[in-house]
């Protein structure tokens, strides 16, 4: 009985941490909500970045001005909803003297690194975009190999050490929206294409975790009824 006793007292701390856990994914999830959804901002200058601290930033909507380094762009492997291809990134010289690399958009599988960089604009262009992360190292099956210029995640120190495209901000931008008076001269990258979404299943684990509590509170009856059962 003190094992059952043991198990069901941490059943229920699993199943209240789950709780707990659920409580602050709803919280996340709405505050990314709100902010997919805002009026976009100014990019926060460095401090603000800073203090926001890993992740802190992302999916905030800003709008940027400024102009692309279109040589430094570099196709990062995608699958999107449009299938398999690319991410078009490249780095954008802001007015404010700062760089920050923006993910134009997808391209479809076969399109050639020559092709991505005559779509950028010349000129100065504005920006619509959802703040993200840098994405170090590759993807969950593949490393990056910048020597190779093969590249599985949107690594924004690695691309701008291959690129030469000098200190950048540790973020990128998704863009949803772009403007320019010098349009690219090749096909655009389809923007907007963010994926938004967090899995959210930690009611089912509390519920899991509290049957369990239950079941063994269940042990413990069984044991001790069978334990103070008279002879017959």
């Amino acid at each position: 009985m003190v094992l059952l006793a043991v198990l069901t007292a941490v059943f229920v701390l699993l199943g209240l941490w789950q709780v707990q856990r659920m409580g602050w994914k709803h919280a996340l999830i709405a505050k990314v909500d709100a902010r997919i959804h805002a009026a976009p901002v100014s990019l926060p200058g460095e401090g603000g970045i800073a203090a926001a601290g890993q992740g802190g930033l992302d999916y905030l909507r800003v709008r940027l001005a400024g102009t692309y380094l279109a040589p430094a762009t570099a196709l990062v492997r995608a699958s999107s909803e449009r299938g398999l291809g690319y991410w078009a990134m490249t780095p954008l010289r802001l007015d404010d003297g700062r760089t920050i690399w923006v993910n134009r958009g997808f391209l479809p599988a076969g399109t050639a690194l020559g092709a991505a960089r005559a779509s950028v604009p010349g000129g100065p262009v504005s920006v619509i975009g959802l703040l993200r992360s840098s994405e170090p190292g590759g993807s969950m099956l593949q490393s990056n190999r910048p020597a190779d210029d093969r590249w599985y995640s949107r690594d924004v120190a690695a691309l701008s050490r291959a690129r030469g495209a000098g200190q950048t901000l540790p973020l990128f931008v998704d863009s949803q929206a772009e403007q320019s008076g010098e349009p690219g001269r090749a096909p655009q990258p389809a923007a907007g294409l963010t994926t938004v979404h967090f899995p959210d299943n930690h009611l089912s684990y509390a519920l899991t975790w509290f049957a369990m509590a239950l079941l063994s509170v269940f042990g413990i009856w069984l044991a001790w009824r069978r334990g103070n059962a008279t002879p017959a």
